[in-house]
């Protein structure tokens, strides 16, 4: 499995509130093809963008951003 940097992680931050995404509501509603418009996108962070949205669906975010992406649930 692929992972990424945390350095990595925030630049896909970065592009996501550059492109105004602001908030957990909004970053959940972004669908593929918004995605796509949003400058610089590759497929990478379109890999990261999703991960985002799990991480935060699952209230992960902190462990995601930190690495730990197999945190167990408490």
């Amino acid at each position: 499995k692929e992972t990424s940097t945390l350095q990595t992680r925030v630049r896909v931050l970065e592009k996501l509130f550059q492109a105004g995404v602001g908030t957990e509501k909004e970053l959940q509603e972004l669908s593929m093809e918004t995605i796509l418009q949003i400058p610089g996108i590759s497929v990478p962070d379109m890999v990261i963008i999703t991960q985002l949205q799990k991480s935060v669906r699952d209230k992960k975010l902190y462990s995601y951003l930190g690495g730990n992406e197999n945190e167990q649930s408490v």
